[in-house]
């Protein structure tokens, strides 16, 4: 490890403990925002550790989320909460896994289509074995987990994120990644497995986002299919993904924290078209910023650097 590595290990660990203490010094609006900050963080990062590199869009993270969430929700009343999370973890490893094998040989958009896709099919098989046991569409998650509790969860989590996003930049698996992203066809006549390393990631991506959905599940309260898999979660993990900067590990959290108070603002403001400025925003992103606030910043220092040489 470098000693410039070593700064930004310390300079996180430092900005992680700092913001930990938001609960103790608001838990109204405030946390509430930290919580939707925490976890379009851990979503987005988690998305951009498979989608950065390899340049696959997934749109499957509501399949994920809201998997994760009713692992949460079935089982409240038989199982510790911290059993639940691995379930979900567990669960959406062998989703992840699953899907990954029959799909990642699809490129481009067809991908995009089939993982758009997954997260209606999943909402639409959770409601009919929730129509044909003959209850109602809906769970209740019912527990003594409060908000602050929620939020250091997935603070713990965006840590062990960063962490495993990290050791993947360092490892031969992230030297692999790197050279699919460039190239797919040079990457396996190079003998890399690529549907493997692709394979491996889109778990460690899915896993992620299950255990995400699992520890919102108490803050819900109440959950229901159009709620735990709504596609409008996969578009907003995307959009802020992309905002940022899908290319370097923390580019996401550039792009987290300010759409998350646009999007307070927005659906505060204009509940109805809320739906149509997301899109706007998205267009907005492709087109003006494709590489991210943080390509903007780094095409900036580049050309200072040009003209000083």
């Amino acid at each position: 490890m470098t000693a410039r590595e070593k700064r930004y290990l310390v300079l996180g660990g430092l900005v992680f403990v700092a913001v930990a203490f938001l609960p103790f010094a608001d838990t109204g609006y405030w946390l509430s925002l930290g919580i939707s900050i925490a976890m379009y963080t851990v979503l987005a990062t988690s998305w951009a550790l498979f989608s950065g590199p390899t340049h696959y869009i997934s749109l499957a993270t509501a399949a994920f989320f809201g998997l994760g969430m009713y692992v949460a929700g079935v089982g409240v009343d038989l199982l510790p909460f911290p059993v639940l999370v691995l379930l979900a973890a567990a669960g959406g490893a062998v989703l992840a896994a699953v899907v990954g094998l029959a799909t990642l040989r699809l490129s481009g958009v067809y991908f995009v289509i089939f993982t758009l896709g997954l997260a209606e099919l999943v909402r639409q098989i959770v409601t009919w074995v929730q129509t044909t046991m003959g209850s109602s569409s809906g769970l209740y998650v019912l527990t003594g987990i409060t908000e602050p509790m929620i939020y250091w969860q997935l603070l713990a989590l965006a840590a062990l994120v960063f962490l495993v996003g990290w050791w993947i930049g360092r490892s031969r698996l992230g030297f692999a990644l790197r050279i699919i992203g460039n190239d797919e066809v040079v990457a396996a006549h190079s003998g890399i497995n690529t549907a493997r390393v692709k394979v491996m990631l889109f778990v460690i991506s899915g896993t992620v986002a299950a255990v995400t959905g699992a520890i919102l599940a108490p803050r819900w309260t109440y959950i229901e299919p159009t709620i735990a898999f709504s596609a409008m979660i996969s578009f907003q993990v995307v959009i802020m993904a992309l905002l940022g900067g899908a290319h370097r590990l923390w580019g996401p959290l550039l792009g987290v924290i300010p759409f998350t108070f646009l999007s307070d603002q927005i659906s505060a403001n204009f509940p109805n078209q809320t739906t149509l400025l997301f899109g706007v925003a998205f267009l907005l992103i492709v087109y003006a910023i494709p590489n991210g606030v943080v390509g903007l910043v780094e095409n900036l220092l580049q050309g200072r650097k040009w003209r000083s040489g």
